[in-house]
């Protein structure tokens, strides 16, 4: 049932306009949902006209549209109804019906992002594509405080009010803030997860994660360090654009890492850690790039060797970043093992594997025969974490054999880690 004054403006319609009054009521139903006009904003209208109603509602979309625009001018929302005539709105539902919905919705999301109302990601959080209560509450809150101060004609920031909107405490929210109240509410979801076993390892760290990981004050991270200062004035290569004989040596000797060959180092490629290592630094981090035979420090890498707190943020969250062919099981796995881990559990190799399958079995992962996961089926994610963590000198011991056991800056890494793989945004598949 409509809203008093939706149904009022409905009515009216009805005797100015009978023609179009059964197209208006159908676009205030999906737009308004049985709420007053007065709740709506422009968000609500340009997502309305540009993609519900070209991909949700049937019938003669451009007489919708203008039967929409006709009820928000009975209602006093011009700038409202100049949308719907736009010549914006008219060119994007020509190019859903002549191009296809994938064209469409490109056209729909170059359209948003030039009105302004759109809260952009910041530092502190990058918006869900699946948003809970929480995260939509705060991303309708932002884009009306953006919609605002643009109709003012004020110079707008929109990455300032969106942090300053996201982290002022709020009377209405009991002196909490919207950023909060959205990490609390994806900390709550990872937590819940999938299987009992998964929720009672997960639970203890819900409350741990809710403030950021401080980095270790003592040293840690120090072979990342140490390649990106080589790297200041650069690192030869060889022919096969493997780090020189030399380096690998120095790294086995400073940094205690397994050689998987007998004898004495003979390339990068005998020493997994380093070319683990010079993987991060390059693909993931980007704070390396090759030019020619060298590998050269990028402005970010930079950055990152110049500020402490930055490096850790960003080298920490790689633990459980996607290697190349791994996917979600894979990283679930590794998580389970940072949360098993974290509190600085020594477990030997099998016990890990043994606790780990309990847990991913839990969550009802399967092989691709369809049986259980055994432990045998997670060398492979263990072993891209073990290597991670022996590539940041996180682990005690690096021998292959020896029992997995964190460091003081480890446990902390893993913390910071899994904080950062608890908030991430959710978003469809298929969407970064």
């Amino acid at each position: 049932m409509p809203a008093p004054d939706v149904a009022a403006l409905l009515a009216r319609l009805e005797r100015s306009e009978p023609h179009i009054a059964e197209s208006a009521r159908v676009a205030v139903e999906w737009l308004a949902g049985g709420e007053a006009l007065e709740t709506i904003s422009q968000l609500d209208v340009c997502e309305f006209l540009w993609y519900t109603l070209p991909v949700k509602v049937a019938g003669d979309r451009r007489t919708i549209a203008r039967a929409l625009g006709e009820l928000l001018r009975l209602g006093g929302l011009e700038r409202y109804a100049a949308l719907c005539d736009s010549t914006v709105t008219t060119r994007i539902l020509r190019t859903y019906a002549r191009e296809g919905e994938e064209a469409g919705i490109a056209a729909y999301h170059q359209a948003l992002e030039a009105t302004g109302v759109v809260p952009p990601d910041i530092a502190e959080l990058s918006w869900s594509s699946i948003m809970g209560p929480e995260e939509m509450g705060a991303h309708v809150a932002c884009a009306a405080a953006l919609e605002l101060a643009i109709v003012a004609g004020e110079p707008v920031d929109r990455v300032e009010l969106t942090r300053r909107w996201l982290t002022v405490p709020r009377i209405e929210l009991g002196g909490d803030c919207w950023l909060h109240r959205v990490h609390g509410e994806r900390l709550n979801r990872w937590v819940l997860g999938r299987g009992p076993a998964r929720r009672e390892l997960a639970q203890p760290f819900e409350v741990r994660l809710h403030a950021p990981v401080t980095r270790p004050e003592g040293p840690h991270l120090e072979p990342l360090r140490w390649l990106l200062g080589l790297a200041r004035h650069g690192i030869r290569l060889t022919e096969r654009l493997n780090l020189a004989r030399a380096v690998a040596v120095e790294a086995v000797e400073r940094f205690d890492w397994e050689v998987n060959t007998t004898g004495s180092v003979r390339s990068e490629a005998e020493v997994f850690a380093l070319t683990t290592l010079k993987g991060i630094a390059v693909r993931e981090l980007r704070v390396l790039r090759r030019t020619g035979r060298k590998l050269i420090l990028t402005p970010a890498g930079r950055e990152l060797l110049d500020d402490r707190d930055a490096l850790w943020s960003a080298a920490t969250t790689t633990l459980l970043t996607p290697a190349a062919g791994e996917h979600e099981f894979e990283i679930s796995a590794r998580e389970s093992a940072l949360m098993l881990l974290a509190d600085g559990a020594s477990l030997d190799p099998d016990e890990l594997r043994d606790r780990v399958a309990e847990v991913v079995n839990g969550e009802g992962w399967r092989t691709a025969r369809g049986d259980r996961v055994s432990p045998l089926d997670l060398a492979a994610p263990l072993g891209e974490l073990e290597r991670r963590l022996d590539a940041l000198g996180l682990r005690v011991d690096c021998k292959w054999d020896a029992p997995w056991l964190l460091t003081a800056a480890g446990r902390s890494a893993a913390l910071a880690a899994l904080r950062a793989q608890a908030l991430r945004p959710r978003q469809y598949a298929g969407l970064g």
